[in-house]
Formats: structure tokens, sequence, C-alpha cells
């Protein structure tokens, strides 16, 4: 975690005297320092950069910004959608294997038999159809016989 310290300005603190004029600040070449510091020596600068910061570290800083009620507010609505997001997935895995059983254990037993009973009367269509057929070819073949003698017989006169 960051810890912040404020660091108070000398000139504030200590006010300076009035110059002529009454001037507070005055020109003075005493007032300018050298410009290097010590944050900017090239040793710090090494030392940070080995210093290994992770993304959930530079998150977890950031959370001072937003303040305390939002920040509650934010975790309450993520709270609130996350518990009701885990529930409807849920209740939907349940309702899908309540659905997928009830397939397998009624369904699939009933289209089993449905196609026995489309097989069973087929098979009697068929058998219908060729005894027609073979009471049919009997007829016919009777009656061609038949027909043929009387012809035959006629022929003969």
């Amino acid at each position: 975690m960051v810890r912040l310290e404020e660091v108070e300005d000398e000139t504030f603190v200590d006010k300076p005297e009035s110059s002529k004029h009454d001037v507070l600040l005055a020109d003075d070449d005493a007032d300018y320092t050298d410009t290097d510091s010590e944050i900017s020596d090239s040793s710090d600068v090494a030392d940070l950069s080995s210093f290994e910061e992770s993304l959930t570290d530079r998150l977890t800083a950031l959370r001072d910004i937003i303040p305390p009620q939002t920040r509650a507010k934010l975790t309450s609505t993520l709270s609130t959608t996350v518990s009701a997001a885990s529930k409807t997935i849920t209740f939907g895995g349940k309702s899908l294997w309540v659905v997928c059983t009830s397939v397998l254990l009624l369904g699939l037993p009933y289209a089993l038999a449905f196609q026995d009973e489309q097989m069973v009367q087929e098979e009697e269509r068929q058998r219908q159809l060729m005894s027609e057929g073979a009471s049919g070819l009997m007829s016919a073949g009777g009656e061609a016989g038949g027909q043929g003698g009387q012809q035959g017989g006629k022929a003969a006169l």
C-alpha cells in the first residue's frame, strides 16, 4: 500500500522578510538552487526499475481514488449481479439436466415402441397385399384356364 506524507515547502513555512517595495519574493540569486536532486540520481532510478509491481498491486492502490460510498455501491451492485448470474446458471443447468434425463427415460422408449409399431403395421400391410395378390393370381389363373378351355372347345367344334 502506498503511504502519503505531506512535506511542507520551506518558503511557505518560513515567510521571507519583506523586501523593498513590499515584494515578498524578490529575484535573488540566493533563491536559485541546483536543479539536480536526489530523485534524479541514476542509482535510485535503477532501484525503482528493479522493484516489480504486479497488476493487482496497482489496482489495489487505485482503489483509494474511488470514494468509499461509491465503492460500497459498486461492490453491492457487483455482488448482486454475480449472485443473480450464479443462480441463473445453476437453475439453467439443473433444468437442462431434468429435460435431458426425461427425454432419455421417457422419450427414447416411446420412440422405440413407436418404431416397432410402425414396423408391425408395415408387415401387416405387406401380408395383406401379398394375400390380395395371391388371390388375384389364383382367380385370374382359374378364369384364364376356364376361358382357355372354353375357347379350345369352341375351336374344336
